[in-house]
């Protein structure tokens, strides 16, 4: 059957301007990191992205390491563009990243020029597009002088691979001096992708206060913990949860006692407040951006 969007798609969503940039984004976007790979069911994964841009979500991001197996999101994700989303490519953010290992050898991995520039190749033609709306350095270097890795970004916007370009797991003082040096080559960095949630408040050290005091955009990723915080994990391990899965990320060592008793206390707040612990904890990443 030939997808058509739904018509008032975008009513049902609220965007919201990037940093000082003129970008909106979706208040919720769609990540491919888990359940978008070749080890998934392939109509699952349709079925999720159809009902996102549907709800009015545009903006879906990837990496070039999602899977698994590492290149695997970005191949299924090309197939539905080419399936169902090719009439709204120009509807659609779409963002990847490059920075963690994709192929042996000194090449295949963190934040030379070398990689970053052929990583992205690799990522426009797993997917079948032209250009990326975002391309990311998915994490900082300690051996390549940022001005490469931040230089490569620049080179591959004025290349016209990416319009916009950003940094993911970069700490404050690493990103605010990825910021001045975007600004000297003339790119400013648009967004910054840290990871995010009432169990992981790492960026409320400094990195909030460098991307308000720059006008620089953040995005968070796994505001529900990959999952921990939600109802899944009050009372042990699901055989269908990610923890379950041999190919996650998330491992049973993380569920220790003292976390899923933090996670039952969490979930009693939550209901007194008329809310599930999902519910809670996504309304909280929201009240801190505000």
């Amino acid at each position: 059957m030939i997808y058509r969007a739904e018509e008032t798609r975008y009513g049902k969503m609220k965007y919201h301007r990037v940093g000082k940039s003129g970008l909106l984004l979706p208040a919720i976007s769609i990540g491919l990191w888990h359940n978008f790979g070749e080890v998934d069911t392939f109509e699952n994964g349709r079925a999720i992205l159809r009902r996102a841009f549907d709800l009015g979500i545009t903006h879906f991001d990837l990496a070039n390491n999602y899977g698994p197996p590492a290149g695997s999101a970005e191949e299924m994700f090309g197939r539905m563009l080419a399936s169902d989303f090719a009439p709204y490519r120009d509807e659609m953010i779409i963002s990847t990243k490059a920075g963690y290992y994709m192929w042996p050898g000194p090449y295949g991995e963190w934040g030379s020029k070398k990689y970053l520039v052929a990583s992205l190749n690799q990522s426009l033609k797993r997917m079948g597009l032209d250009y990326v709306d975002i391309f990311y350095s998915h994490r900082p270097d300690p051996d390549t002088p940022l001005e490469e890795t931040i230089g490569a970004l620049d080179l591959i916007v004025r290349q016209g691979k990416a319009l916009y370009v950003g940094i993911s797991n970069y700490n404050a003082d690493q990103t605010a001096k990825a910021i001045r040096i975007a600004n000297e080559l003339g790119t400013p960095l648009l967004i910054h992708q840290p990871s995010y949630s009432m169990l992981n408040r790492w960026i409320e050290d400094g990195l909030q206060q460098v991307l308000e005091e720059n006008g620089t955009g953040c995005i968070v990723y796994s505001p529900l913990a990959q999952g921990m915080l939600s109802d899944k994990y009050l009372n042990g391990i699901p055989a269908d949860s990610r923890v379950a899965k041999s190919t996650g990320f998330l491992k049973q060592s993380s569920i220790t006692p003292e976390v899923v008793t933090k996670l039952q206390k969490l979930n009693r707040i939550a209901a007194e407040r008329g809310q599930s612990l999902a519910q809670m904890a996504i309304a909280g990443c929201f009240a801190e951006a505000a």
